[in-house]
């Protein structure tokens, strides 16, 4: 996987020169997972809009060399801590909504996000007794869904 990860590096590198971006990438090979981390003076244009470029680049660097790597393990890209920073607001966003639909009953539906970001939200929630998550649509416009578990009595 070591070898998968380094060329899928260079091959966003060659990617981010060939479209003009100033950003060097620096691949990190951990158990599960091929971190290409990314840097440089356009960092900031990979964040903007929620990181679609961002997104839009880890979909292609894995597309391209997804099949070379073991079940289960991803290539993930990150720029300045973006993900981590990502990930809190979505833990932060699930709490949030799983006291709306306590407090109010009424079934929470989130935005279109990605499957890394379902995932998430399903994931910190996923130990609420009371409270069940579903994911809905199809494609880009899948959506979550916060509800409270039915009861069987």
């Amino acid at each position: 996987m070591e070898e998968t990860c380094e060329r899928a590096g260079t091959f966003l590198q060659t990617v981010l020169e060939k479209a003009g971006f100033a950003l060097e990438v620096s691949s990190e090979q951990t158990a599960d997972r091929c971190m290409l981390n990314l840097d440089g003076m356009d960092a900031e244009l990979l964040q903007a809009e929620g990181g679609e470029l961002l997104e839009a680049l880890q979909h292609l660097v894995n597309q391209t060399f997804g099949r070379s790597l073991p079940t289960g393990q991803r290539i993930v890209c990150d720029v300045h801590g973006f993900r981590a920073t990502r990930e809190t607001e979505l833990r932060a966003m699930a709490l949030h909504a799983a006291a709306q639909v306590r407090a109010t009953g009424a079934v929470f539906t989130f935005g279109s996000m990605n499957a890394q970001e379902r995932r998430v939200i399903h994931v910190t929630l996923a130990e609420s007794e009371d409270l069940q998550t579903e994911s809905v649509g199809e494609g880009a416009e899948r959506k979550l869904r916060v509800a409270l578990k039915k009861s069987n009595a």
